[in-house]
């Protein structure tokens, strides 16, 4: 075996998934492994969501490959670095790759890692293929796109690699070679309709001053629609799925490839409900009909605060007004709106949360999704409060969620400022729609009202 992929992520370990049940296989590493085979390598492909660490551990060890490819992210981080520690004790070449390595290089190499990738894996880790075994890990100087170490110990970085320009020039990801039907069961169980996910481009051009763009930088490129509904109707008549899921940061960034998509669907008759996530200023009537018409049930929207100044702050490049215009318009197509909301960013005040609050219940979205702001390594918000992060924990114990900011209210205000925001939208949409029974509605009054106290009494908590 020349490569082995793997990524690191166990769902059973997962205690906030295990309650969601909505997983997805690692596409990423499918398309490097479609991408790698299709070039004439043998590459194994051990998918650890609905494994143990210790399957993965007999499975290193029984095949033995010539490198191991892991992709980590900051949620696997910790599991990434086990798993490392135990290729190198088995004697392995280790090569990582994912947006966690990139702006910690120096730390996965003093950790053990031979190689990181930086940016697009497909093309690097080809050549890495062809020249590790040649020259071993750390005479990679030709190899652009990577972090290594020399024989003197030197971390070295090469020069940044060029992107993928024509995406469609890349075989559609590696399904085959891991357990898809048991995705869309676990879904089916868990939700009644078995979803898969799939990707018509890559990168996000927007400068949202918290989203990582550690893999794709700023770039935007996007699969040709004839590509993607051949993806789509593959899927279809292989799976048998009931709805998709279209992971990208900005599906309806382009209108006019939008509307090609959708003539080309239609003409092989193809509809299929689906769920995406794009910005308001991106949507219009027409594109929201368009969408309607494709089998879109579902669209996501970063609505983050409904306090125009902390999305100005967080260079968000959209206005309140146009979200709450949006959802309705999303809405009179049948389309479900949900809203993304983040909390604790810089400056953030109570008053702003209230805001947020009072645009959540005015905005009428059919969903939400609260998160507490966390700074990514890399990032500008990451770069503007570095001077007041702390944690007690050393590097290879933590990730940056477990950082705390200095004079930011407490995590347990927080956790108080998300049930007071969760319970007083759903008592507003109760009161509103005169659903639910009186008990329901002061179920929510009451643990609305609870939360607020909780925040008054935690609010002089600083970190």
């Amino acid at each position: 075996m020349d490569l082995l992929l793997t990524h690191g992520y166990f769902l059973a370990e997962d205690e906030h998934e295990k309650r969601i049940m909505k997983p997805y296989p690692p596409l990423g590493v499918l398309y490097l492994s479609a991408f790698l085979k299709s070039k004439g390598y043998d590459v194994g492909l051990f998918d650890s969501t609905f494994r143990t660490r210790q399957e993965l551990f007999r499975y290193v060890r029984s095949h033995r490959p010539a490198i191991v490819g892991i992709y980590c992210n900051l949620m696997t981080k910790l599991n990434v670095l086990e798993l490392i520690r135990f290729c190198k004790k088995e004697g392995l070449t280790v090569v990582l790759g994912g947006p966690e390595p990139a702006f910690y290089t120096n730390e996965f190499l003093d950790f053990g890692a031979d190689v990181i990738v930086l940016g697009e894996g497909e093309l690097t880790m080809r050549q890495l293929l062809e020249q590790i075994p040649v020259h071993g890990v750390n005479l990679l100087h030709q190899v652009p796109g990577i972090a290594f170490k020399d024989r003197m110990g030197a971390v070295v970085h090469t020069e940044a690699r060029p992107v993928v320009k024509n995406l469609d020039d890349l075989p559609f990801p590696d399904r085959e070679s891991i357990d898809l039907q048991t995705y869309i069961s676990t879904w089916r169980k868990f939700h009644k309709l078995g979803a898969i996910s799939l990707i018509t481009a890559r990168g996000c051009p927007y400068t949202c001053k918290w989203c990582s763009h550690a893999v794709y930088g700023f770039t935007h490129r996007r699969r040709s629609p004839k590509n993607v509904v051949d993806e789509v109707e593959h899927l279809i008549e292989s799976y048998h799925p009931d709805l998709l899921w279209i992971a990208d940061d900005v599906f309806t960034i382009n209108h006019r490839w939008l509307f090609e998509y959708s003539r080309e669907m239609k003409h092989r008759g193809l509809k299929i409900p689906f769920e995406c996530i794009s910005r308001a200023d991106r949507v219009n009537d027409e594109v929201l009909r368009t969408m309607s018409e494709l089998g879109c049930f579902r669209i996501w929207f970063g609505s983050e605060s409904g306090s125009q100044r902390i999305l100005d702050a967080m260079s968000r490049e959209v206005t309140t007004r146009e979200i709450a215009s949006v959802t309705k318009i999303a809405q009179q197509y049948g389309i479900e709106v949900g809203l993304f909301v983040m909390l604790g960013y810089t400056g953030e005040t109570i008053e702003d949360i209230e805001a947020t609050i009072a645009h959540l219940k005015s905005t009428n979205a059919d969903t939400f999704l609260t998160t507490v702001a966390y700074p990514i390594k890399g990032t500008s918000y990451y770069n503007e409060i570095e001077s007041a992060l702390k944690t007690d924990l050393s590097w290879e114990k933590r990730t940056e969620r477990d950082f705390k900011v200095t004079g930011r209210y407490s995590d347990r205000f927080y956790w108080f400022a998300q049930r007071r925001m969760g319970n007083e939208v759903r008592y507003h949409r109760l009161s509103q729609n005169g659903s639910g029974k009186i008990i329901q509605r002061t179920s929510a009054l009451t643990k609305a009202k609870i939360a607020h106290v909780g925040m008054e009494l935690t609010k002089a908590w600083k970190s």
